[in-house]
Formats: structure tokens, sequence, C-alpha cells
């Protein structure tokens, strides 16, 4: 369909999110590039690798209470009133004696059990028992935290801290990961200036709040200089960066006079979603380019940030090969009602305080995609699904931190 074919249709029908994403998504796949980084420098990343331990923990049967290793047959009988004596002594465990010990120590050689400290009594170079244990009471057995050869972890895993802390236990001292995707950012539009606007002018600010996003998300973005509405400048700035993993542009993406960017990507390549169920920001387009994801995002601010939470993170983690976690929520009572339009997925932006009864959401007084400061200042959106036609005062929902870094 030509430009102006385009801008005359508008948009009759729109893809609902879940289709659309689903359509991109299938045309995507992960990119193969590794390499291997010492743990320090591992956290984050997603592992390209399986991993097993190739030691056990721990290497050792050690105590797992501060008291006296002993011989648990030499315990048998013994109670508050009528302990058992054993000699004190260190080293090897031999029968009728019992060796101090501390949590982590070695068990010595001849010991199957630790009577804890507070369950002992010394007189002398002698030790009162006064509980009986059992064979591997206190004790931790060799394997008992992580066995060797066991699988720790999948490909595909993203490593936390506590990862760390395991895979150094067991003796790991590097592992395989994916690079991080990359990503060319490409704000359109010839009224964006970087400062001192003059009346028509306008400052660019989606360009930073993507690229700043993508880069939690785990890629590494590069912020390009603006590009003028102009089909040719358009075409010469997304086949620069089609060495990248993806390729979104801000701005340009809906019917207009000047928007031009769908009719170049799809000249080049093939738009798969142009016009998506979702309010604000249903001019967004999703295509690709000699198998790159073009992500299209519109121009008014508040609609570029929905739309590159909803696709541009998905696809960044597909193409990273990094798992997508659920974004966190938090459940708060409505201050006041929230309309939506039927079969549009709505994302409304809330300020969180804490009422009478608990947290509260209040829905944020300035509601156009064009005002930076609703998102800006919120502290989330609660999303309307399409089956719905809103939330009602008092309802409890909840509330999507959008800005969460993973």
């Amino acid at each position: 369909m030509s430009h102006d074919d385009l801008e005359r249709a508008g948009f009759k029908d729109r893809t609902r999110v879940a289709e659309a994403l689903e359509t991109v998504l299938d045309a995507v796949s992960g990119h193969d590039r590794t390499e291997r980084v010492a743990l320090g420098r591992a956290d984050g990343r997603t592992l390209a690798e399986t991993v097993t331990a190739p030691t056990p923990v721990p290497g050792y049967d050690r105590a797992a209470m501060d008291g006296y290793a002993v011989r648990a047959e030499d315990t048998f009988g013994a109670t508050s009133r009528s302990p058992t004596v054993l000699r004190e002594d260190d080293g090897a465990v031999a029968p009728g004696e019992a060796v101090r010990v501390h949590t982590g120590s070695d068990l010595p050689d001849g010991a199957d059990a630790v009577v804890m400290i507070e369950r002992t009594d010394v007189v002398g170079d002698e030790v009162e028992v006064f509980d009986a244990v059992a064979e591997g009471e206190n004790v931790g057995d060799v394997g008992e935290d992580v066995a060797e050869g066991e699988e720790l972890y999948r490909s595909g895993h993203r490593i936390r801290p506590s990862d760390l802390g395991l895979l150094k236990s067991v003796g790991v001292e590097q592992v395989e990961v994916y690079d991080h995707p990359t990503v060319g950012v490409i704000p359109t539009g010839e009224e964006l200036v970087q400062r001192d606007p003059k009346p028509g002018e306008v400052i660019e600010t989606n360009g930073l709040t993507v690229s700043r996003l993508a880069d939690r998300w785990g890629a590494v973005p590069t912020y390009r200089n603006v590009v003028d509405d102009d089909p040719n400048a358009i075409r010469a700035a997304i086949q620069r960066d089609l060495a990248k993993d993806v390729v979104v542009t801000t701005g340009g993406s809906s019917v207009g006079e000047r928007d031009y960017t769908p009719e170049v990507v799809d000249d080049i390549g093939e738009v798969l979603v142009h016009g998506v169920a979702l309010k604000p920001g249903h001019p967004v387009a999703l295509g690709i380019v000699e198998d790159t994801p073009v992500v299209m995002l519109p121009g008014y601010p508040v609609a570029c940030i929905v739309n590159a939470v909803q696709f541009l993170r998905p696809i960044c983690k597909r193409v990273g090969n990094m798992p997508v976690p659920d974004q966190p929520t938090v459940e708060a009572d409505l201050s006041r009602k929230i309309s939506s339009e039927p079969g549009t997925r709505t994302f409304a932006r809330v300020r969180l305080r804490e009422g009478e009864d608990g947290r509260v959401a209040e829905p944020t007084r300035a509601s156009g995609s064009g005002v930076l400061s609703s998102v800006a200042l919120a502290d989330g959106w609660v999303v309307v699904p399409e089956g719905r036609e809103g939330y009602d005062a008092g309802e409890t929902v909840a509330v999507e931190d959008w800005e969460w870094s993973a």
C-alpha cells in the first residue's frame, strides 16, 4: 500500500497486543555469539551452556554444630540424669573418646556424629554427654549441599548474585554467556533538537529514554543522531544499523503526511504489524529487514514508552537468548474509575499512596500520550485488558512497575 493510501485508510483494523508480539517473535531468533567471562563479570548475564558441579559441597564430612565429635554408639543411653562419660582427646576418635569440633570443622576419623556443645559438660579431661545421638546426627555429609556432577543451571538461565556464590563454592571460575544484544536507536523528526528549542521545535527525549531502557534490559544501545522526515535519510539510517541485532526508530510510525518509516521498512524488508489495539500508542509498527527486527515506535513520549516495554523489551530478550521475567506488580485500590475502549488494551498511569485501609492507586490527571510527566512522575501503570471497559473506583488492581530493570 502506498503512503497516500495508508494516510487515507488510517487504522481500520488493529492487531491485538498478544497477536502482534507473537507475529514478530515468530520471525526473530536468538544470536549465537558467546564469550567466556569470570564470575565477577557474570552477574545478570545469560548462560550459554549447562553448568554441572565439578566438585561436591561439602567436599568432606563436616560438623554441622559446635560440640563434640563422637561415635554414636558410645552415647546410647545418655540422659540428663545419667550422662555418658567420654575421654576428651584430639585427633581421631577412638572408642570412648570425644573430640571438640566447631561448625564446619572436618569430622575426625572414627567419629560418625556430633553432640551439641550445650548438651555436654567438661569435667577435667572428661566430657559428660547428656543426650544420645544417632549415627550421622549433626553431621554434614560429602555432597550434602551439592553432589559432584549435579546439574546446577541450564543454558538460558540469567545469573543472579546467589548463583555466583554457588558456582564459586563448587570451583567454577568462568562461565560461557551470550553476548549482549545490540540495538540501534534512531530518533526521527525534523522538528527534534537536543537543546534550546525554538518555536516549532521539540527537545528529543524518546531516543534517550529508549536507549536507556534497552540498556536496563541487557542490551547494548547505540543512540543515533536525529534523522529528518525524509524517506532516503530514514532508509540509509536503518540500513546502516542492520548489523545490530535490533533496530528501533522513534516517531514517524503512523500514517500522517510525514510518517515514512513503515513505508521505508516495507520497501527494503517487510512490515509484519502496523497498528495495534493498545492505548496509548496504537500506531506502532513491527517489521523485519534482512533478518533484523525493526521496531517503529510512535513519537508521542508516553506511547513510545508503552510500546517499547510491550515490544522492544521481549524482542531484545529473544535475540539475546535471555528469559523474559514478568514485570513486578503491587496491589492497590483505585481512587477513581479508569475507562477503557472495548477491544483495546489500555495502560493507565497511576501514583501510589498509603490510605487508611491500605495502598491506593490514583490515576494521573494528565493522561494524554504526549504528556511525558504523566508517566515519568507515576509509580506504574494499571493494564486494562481488552475484554474490560475499565475498572471502577474501589476495585483492587495490579500496578505494574514498568521501569523494573530486568
